[in-house]
């Protein structure tokens, strides 16, 4: 069996490393952070959802786009600043407009069979996330909006996703504590919830425990491949910024938007774009505030917000996305739309204590992950999750450890990982 370098160690990255050593392949696995899952696998919005696979390749999307630029509360916001990545990333997504059918049909296949892999690792390796198998309710608040997911429901339908109207009323059963007047919604009662920081940080601890050695801290320069195998050059700053190099049989790029980069040092176009979504998490301190959030997931499709309940004293919000390139300030003109959202829906629960985050969400134009081979030998991405990264990475992970394998066959691994200091 042959060594890997798995360039990050968020929850691609973890999976990924997961998955190559159940094929008996040594990992090591590097990260920037002092921990795992520390950027976008931090604080997301916890839905492990089927039902929200629907690629955002449409002409609608683009007209919401438009009517949206000058507010700075929108759903989606586009930073019209010039940028050749910017521009090339939208001409892209847009020519993928004409494959928005067979690529959310696509999309549906690969969440339905990632989220059966997920809950089998959680459960062999006994990882507490604050799973919740209650299901999530997409709520409409008009006909229009109902009458297309009743079309969007058809594709999910095509993917094999189980998923049903609801009326007013039944709203109301199956979440109690939703206030607020609804046309209808849609429930996927096979959805689910959990955190994805604990479950990477989970994860990571038991490919530890399966020999998998962790490089954090690590700021990676450089990499390069040839026919002789891969080499990783980067920096500790933990420890005066000293300089190091690692050589391995193959690498697996799991970096999130960082993996555009990479990928043109070892040959590749990946035109990842870093698409920001924000988050609040509100601290359920009180019986009441526990009692008035609900547990079943809610994706609002018109203010395109998700909730998660984690656990008994904790409520996840999230939503928006933000066009703007590799800015990861907090707004709070962004985060206000999220408390008060909140506050509208759940009017009994107390915001007294937010904490807010926004991660880079690593998109395709396409909006399908970028697994398998590079151009060069012993080379492999598992990147470009988007906003179902969460969703998709159990089952990507197994496809680029298979992916290596059938790589490796005919290329002998001639060395293990070894490290050694690059001044030297």
């Amino acid at each position: 069996m042959a060594h890997i370098a798995v360039i990050g160690a968020g929850i691609t990255g973890i999976t990924t490393t997961y998955a190559l050593i159940d094929r008996g392949h040594t990992v090591t696995a590097f990260d920037r952070q002092r921990y795992a899952a520390m950027e976008t696998s931090f604080a997301n919005g916890g839905q492990l959802s089927a039902s929200n696979a629907e690629v955002w390749n449409q002409p609608s999307t683009l007209l919401k786009v438009a009517r949206w630029l000058w507010k700075s509360e929108a759903p989606l916001l586009l930073n019209l600043a010039p940028s050749w990545h910017k521009y090339s990333w939208l001409a892209e997504f847009v020519a993928q407009i004409p494959h928005y059918r067979r690529n959310t049909v696509a999309m549906v296949k690969l969440a339905l069979e990632a989220r059966r892999a997920l809950f089998a690792l959680a459960e062999k390796e006994g990882i507490e996330f604050d799973l919740e198998k209650r299901g999530i309710l997409h709520i409409y608040r008009d006909r229009a909006g109902f009458e297309h997911a009743a079309r969007v429901n058809l594709l999910l339908r095509d993917g094999g996703l189980e998923r049903y109207a609801v009326s007013a009323d039944e709203i109301r059963a199956i979440e109690p504590a939703l206030r607020g007047a609804y046309y209808g919604a849609y429930y996927t009662p096979s959805d689910a919830t959990g955190d994805i920081h604990k479950f990477t940080r989970g994860l990571a601890a038991a490919c530890a425990r399966r020999g998998a050695q962790f490089i954090y801290d690590a700021d990676v320069q450089r990499v390069s491949a040839s026919s002789t195998g891969v080499r990783v050059k980067w920096k500790t700053t933990d420890r005066g910024d000293s300089k190091h190099e690692s050589v391995a049989d193959a690498i697996v790029i799991c970096a999130g938007t960082a993996s555009r980069r990479f990928a043109a040092m070892l040959g590749d176009r990946v035109n990842i774009y870093p698409v920001k979504g924000y988050s609040i998490t509100v601290q359920l301190d009180d019986p009441l505030s526990q009692g008035a959030a609900p547990w079943v997931s809610i994706l609002d499709d018109e203010a395109k917000i998700v909730t998660s309940r984690l656990g008994m004293d904790r409520f996840r919000v999230a939503g928006t996305a933000e066009i703007n390139g590799f800015n990861r300030d907090i707004r709070d003109d962004r985060v206000r739309p999220l408390v008060a959202w909140t506050r509208r829906l759940f009017p009994e629960i107390s915001t007294s204590r937010v904490a807010a985050w926004a991660g880079l969400r690593p998109m395709m134009p396409s909006m399908l992950p970028r697994v398998g081979p590079g151009r060069r030998p012993g080379v492999f991405y598992n990147t470009g999750h988007g906003h179902l990264g969460w969703t998709l990475s159990a089952a990507t992970a197994f496809m680029v450890a298979e992916a290596v394998d059938f790589g490796l066959r005919t290329v002998r691994p001639r060395f293990g990982l070894t490290l050694r200091n690059a001044e030297t």
